[in-house]
């Protein structure tokens, strides 16, 4: 009988195995990891005369003009009707709009929200809005919310089977100080969102936007360029000779 159980027990913890590597393997998301160290990672709102970059071509169009090769663009923080950032803004170590703590309705408000940066130091940090302090070494910074994971925790607010099904996006710091950045190529809840930032090991991860989310990422043939975003994220590098 304990070997029939044994090898029962084992069947089961190897079904359980099998049935969670295909939640994650089924082609449902696209992911970029992104190396501080040796990449440039960068926030995008408008260009030098003062107009929004808006979709990922018009970005792909000014890096091109600047010598400078596009290897990942997404769309970051959430934004208002004018396109301007929703909540705190910094570019260049520059606070173009300002940290909203304020109580309202929306996938924004549900608190916890929080914080992405970066840091002079290259360096990647999530703060929950709370907690969050602008040490002056922060050189890009957005706002958005809600928080996915918080201290390795799904943000308690989410329904495991809930029936809120979205495409969406989002960012999370993976345990090697790596920026993983997401996009569900299919609509799903929050909860199974934030579990997969957990399942990559991410202590922290921000949920981003929703439905209108788009990612620009050749190395995973993904190439989407339209939208009308606020701030985006851009990884790019100087053009090849």
């Amino acid at each position: 009988m304990k070997l029939k159980f044994g090898i029962l027990g084992l069947a089961i913890v190897v079904l359980a195995i099998f049935v969670n590597a295909k939640l994650y393997t089924q082609d449902q998301f696209v992911v970029y990891k992104v190396d501080l160290k040796k990449q440039d990672l960068k926030l995008f709102w408008k260009n030098e005369a003062g107009q929004n970059f808006g979709s990922i071509l018009n970005l792909k169009n000014w890096t091109e003009k600047n010598n400078l090769s596009l290897s990942f663009a997404m769309n970051g923080g959430m934004y208002k009707k004018d396109n301007s950032p929703q909540g705190l803004y910094i570019e260049k170590g520059k606070v173009l709009s300002p940290l909203d703590t304020t109580k309202a309705e929306g996938n924004f408000y549900l608190k916890p929200n929080g914080v992405f940066y970066l840091t002079t130091g290259k360096t990647a940090e999530i703060s929950t809005t709370e907690k969050f302090k602008n040490n002056e070494k922060i050189e890009y910074a957005t706002q958005s919310g809600p928080m996915l994971v918080i201290d390795g925790e799904i943000h308690p607010d989410f329904k495991k089977g809930s029936a809120n099904l979205n495409i969406r996006n989002g960012v999370g710091i993976l345990p090697d100080g790596k920026v993983v950045f997401v996009l569900s190529k299919k609509e799903i809840n929050f909860y199974d969102f934030a579990n997969y930032f957990k399942s990559l090991g991410c202590k922290n991860a921000l949920y981003l936007d929703g439905f209108v989310s788009r990612a620009y990422v050749p190395s995973e043939n993904w190439i989407q360029t339209d939208g009308n975003f606020g701030v985006l994220f851009a990884v790019s590098e100087k053009k090849k000779k």
